[in-house]
């Protein structure tokens, strides 16, 4: 398929070729809900962590005679049900995460990719290189394409003018090649691919 190619101050400047088996598949909720599953539970700390009964500091005194109190019988003051005593069955620091096979991950991810382009949010530039690093003319230079929020894509690197422009900006996002993702491809509504960034997907994923 081809789209139209633009420079980063919104000027057409031709057309690209996209490779169909990377950006034009017919996305699959099913298969994009397991991948971005598997991010969010890979990235959770895990770190959690409650004290049992055998960790809460105290006595193990019998609290008071078996009979003859009028109370229900009690053995220790560190059991679930008494106040301050430990917590029964609780969490304990461990991974969330998971395996997931890799065909199922670069499906999904190519399924991020034709998603945005069978919805018109697919962008794709010569390059990303800027003339200064403020926000400020970042945002007039780019205010003819509308972006709201947007995920930039580079090639290996992201330029650096780029990184310090969109710093300030709420969910204006960059990240290189490598590490284009369906998180937060879908998280984001506007996709922005650099002519190297196609490339790099390509061979990644074709």
């Amino acid at each position: 398929m081809k789209t139209k190619l633009y420079t980063i101050d919104s000027k057409e400047s031709g057309e690209v070729e996209l490779n169909d088996s990377v950006f034009a598949i017919d996305p699959r909720k099913d298969i994009l809900h397991r991948v971005v599953h598997w991010q969010l539970a890979k990235r959770r700390a895990g770190t959690h962590s409650t004290l049992e009964r055998g960790e809460v500091s105290g006595t193990t005194k019998k609290p008071f005679k078996q009979k003859g109190t009028g109370n229900a019988r009690q053995g220790s003051l560190k059991g679930p049900h008494q106040h301050g005593g430990g917590v029964a069955f609780g969490p304990k620091p461990r991974s969330y995460g998971y395996s997931l096979p890799k065909k199922i991950r670069a499906l999904g991810l190519k399924m991020a990719l034709s998603a945005k382009a069978a919805e018109n949010n697919l962008v794709i530039v010569k390059d990303t290189k800027l003339k200064t690093a403020k926000t400020k003319d970042f945002v007039k230079t780019t205010e003819k394409f509308g972006w709201k929020t947007v995920l930039f894509i580079d090639g290996d690197k992201v330029e650096d003018n780029l990184l310090l422009a969109s710093g300030n900006l709420v969910k204006w996002d960059a990240i290189p090649a490598m590490g284009a993702n369906v998180y937060d491809i879908l998280n984001h509504d506007t996709l922005v691919l650099t002519e190297s960034a196609v490339k790099k997907l390509e061979e990644r994923l074709a």
